[in-house]
């Protein structure tokens, strides 16, 4: 796995054994996402939920993001990917439940990147829907990824949707810019 674009394009990050739980996002899915939403990085302030490698926030990073918070259960992974490129000063890595961690918090996301594992997709619907207006800023995205045959679908206004094999991207925010 390595960075697609930007400061820190060909940089490799560290990828899970082939044995692990967490799921990075290929590399064409995520070039496909960021060419989607290219205008949408620059000087964002990124919310990364279900970061496992990190490789979500790292790449919006790379592309001129300001900041980054990363979020997972486990964020062993995203810390060594996080400290190996130097990017400490912009990227805050967090150990939590992600539906804890937006239940309290109190900041507003101008991005914010949601790659659950794909079995949670039905139980993760409502308390989503809930708690991601509240942290989205005003003209802010929402990208969620999930399985193309289970979706992870919200009712939350769909800016655009892309499917990739087995991989959904859906794209959520205010208006079609």
């Amino acid at each position: 796995m390595r960075v697609i674009a930007g400061e820190l394009r060909g940089r490799r990050l560290v990828s899970p054994p082939s044995e692990a739980d967490v799921r990075p996002t290929p590399d064409r899915v995520r070039e496909a996402l960021f060419s989607i939403i290219s205008g949408d990085v620059p000087g964002a302030l990124v919310l990364d939920l279900y970061c496992g490698t990190g490789a979500l926030a790292i790449e919006a990073l790379s592309r001129g993001a300001a900041t980054a918070t990363l979020v997972d259960t486990d964020v062993a992974l995203a810390e060594r990917n996080v400290a190996a490129l130097g990017l400490e000063d912009r990227a805050e890595v967090v150990r939590a439940d992600a539906l804890d961690f937006l239940a309290g918090a109190e900041e507003e996301w101008d991005l914010i990147l949601c790659d659950p594992p794909y079995t949670l997709a039905a139980r993760l619907q409502a308390p989503l829907e809930k708690l991601v207006p509240e942290r989205l800023a005003a003209d802010g995205r929402l990208v969620v990824e999930s399985a193309g045959r289970a979706p992870l679908a919200l009712s939350l206004p769909v800016v655009r949707e892309r499917a990739y094999g087995n991989t959904r991207i859906s794209i959520y925010g205010g208006s079609d810019g």
